[in-house]
């Protein structure tokens, strides 16, 4: 009798190998898609238990974020993604976004004197041409609305857009929109 029910195990697999193993295949990608969505997912929404604010008041975005489109950088004469949402306002005073520990000060050609503000949850806030002097130093707690510098036109890879804020938000170190996460409606 056990002979006959390996036989009928073999035989439905001889005559069903082909939908058993595009069934196995539809399982196998689901799981990935699942697992991979999950934590893209994560990735862009992180805690929206984080209360986000403005990194200037009454500002206006001249440069918008874009991850997928190049935008034109005339200083530079090329085209590149920006990973950064460039602000201007009329009181040039810029703000931690998040509360947070400033986790370095420092100065370079391209984006001037940058502010690094290392938060909760993975969070990382960066603020690029700022004037010399920023109001922080390395290891100072922040917290979100505090004045950390001023906007200038420090970051000489960016000159020809004028005094102007270049905001730069990691989550789990990659950049991410900004968009998604300030309340740019209420600027």
């Amino acid at each position: 009798m056990e002979i006959s029910r390996k036989n009928k195990v073999v035989e439905f697999f001889k005559n069903y190998w082909m939908y058993v193993s595009v069934g196995v295949t539809i399982l196998i990608i689901a799981i990935v898609v699942g697992v991979v969505a999950g934590s893209q997912n994560a990735l862009q929404t992180g805690n929206t238990n984080l209360e986000f604010a403005l990194p200037m008041n009454n500002a206006t975005i001249i440069k918008d974020y874009s991850s997928t489109e190049l935008q034109e950088n005339p200083t530079l004469n090329q085209w590149e993604a920006h990973l950064s949402i460039d602000f201007t306002s009329e009181n040039s005073d810029v703000f931690a976004v998040l509360d947070g520990t400033v986790s370095s000060v420092s100065y370079d050609i391209l984006n001037g004197n940058v502010v690094e503000i290392t938060h909760e949850n993975g969070f990382v806030s960066r603020y690029c041409s700022l004037a010399e002097n920023p109001d922080v130093k390395e290891g100072d707690k922040v917290v979100a609305g505090q004045k950390i510098g001023s906007a200038s036109s420090t970051a000489t890879g960016e000159i020809d857009l004028g005094e102007h804020l270049h905001f730069t938000l990691y989550l789990n170190d990659s950049p991410v929109d900004p968009n998604n996460y300030l309340d740019l409606q209420n600027k």
